[in-house]
């Protein structure tokens, strides 16, 4: 009862809702039904449901193969770069750009570190290969040019996790801290007023209260990055290695992977069992993440 005097008390905010379950249903529950390919041998013309089942035989495929444990360690390796190193320069843009006092300096750079965020990475795929192709490739031209030897980029794979995460960095570290600057930007400034009263610099002032105050949302924002450690993110790695199979000891994460098996091999059943381990993964990952946070500090956990 008590739930429903709440519904009728707040129709109007809970029907602003309404839209964005829709979606999570559509979208995010309802394809759920598709990881029952993972235990049945699919046949397109039996359907999901007529397809026979075959039990954990699809898992006993993937796993009998060794390239499941390096597509599992590059996934992990890979995303780990991306939110260490995102969050430390995504902090590092948003402290900055707190301290610009021009509003319209200030409203450019900002414009000038999201926009990144909003290009396909088909296209960052293009300039990523403008930079560093073999032959003509911008970075080479300035090695030769400076009589140093040009590197064949393409043929060398313990450099790509580098460069990988410095593109992602370039691309969304500027959308992450424009929601932490959104929250600095929420802080009380009595504090502020009350350091510089004490005689506290800039620096202090980051340190001993924008850091402090910051903390819940860095917590949220790692533990919803720690929730797709298991995911890699296939655009990005599809549209800058694509099917280099030289690059894939580096490169080549669960999503590229299981891609491959459903366009080489056309076996759904296995590529649906491999995204069930990766979901599995994820759940788990995100599970002991949020318990190790909520023993450190209870007030910043996810649930």
């Amino acid at each position: 009862m008590r739930m429903f005097r709440d519904l009728v008390k707040n129709r109007g905010l809970y029907s602003m809702a309404i839209p964005g379950v829709i979606f999570l249903v559509v979208f995010s529950y309802i394809p759920l039904s598709g990881h029952l390919l993972a235990f049945k041998d699919f046949q397109i013309s039996k359907g999901i449901w007529g397809s026979d089942w075959v039990g954990l035989d699809n898992f006993r495929f993937f796993f009998s193969n060794r390239d499941w444990i390096q597509v599992t360690v590059n996934t992990v390796y890979l995303n780990a770069l991306f939110i260490i190193f995102e969050m430390v320069f995504a902090l590092l843009i948003a402290l900055f750009l707190n301290e610009i006092r021009l509003k319209w300096f200030k409203r450019t750079i900002q414009s000038v570190v999201f926009l990144p965020y909003f290009i396909s990475w088909v296209v960052v795929g293009y300039m990523t290969f403008i930079l560093f192709n073999n032959t003509d490739g911008l970075i080479n031209r300035v090695l030769s040019m400076s009589g140093l030897q040009a590197v064949d980029w393409y043929q060398t794979p313990w450099v790509w996790p580098i460069i990988l995460t410095l593109t992602r960095i370039w691309k969304s570290a500027g959308y992450y801290s424009i929601i932490l600057l959104a929250a600095i930007t929420g802080f009380s400034t009595d504090y502020y007023e009350s350091a510089r009263l004490d005689g506290a610099t800039r620096l202090q002032q980051m340190k001993y209260i924008t850091l402090p105050l910051l903390k819940p949302q860095i917590i949220i924002l790692i533990l919803l990055g720690v929730g797709r450690i298991f995911y890699g993110d296939f655009g990005m790695i599809y549209g800058i290695i694509g099917d280099n199979g030289i690059l894939f000891p580096t490169t080549d994460v669960i999503d590229t992977y299981s891609y491959r098996a459903l366009r080489q091999l056309g076996n759904f059943s296995m590529s649906s069992a491999i995204v069930f381990y990766q979901s599995i993964m994820g759940l788990i990952a995100v599970v002991s993440f949020n318990a190790l946070v909520r023993k450190i500090d209870k007030d910043s956990r996810l649930f």
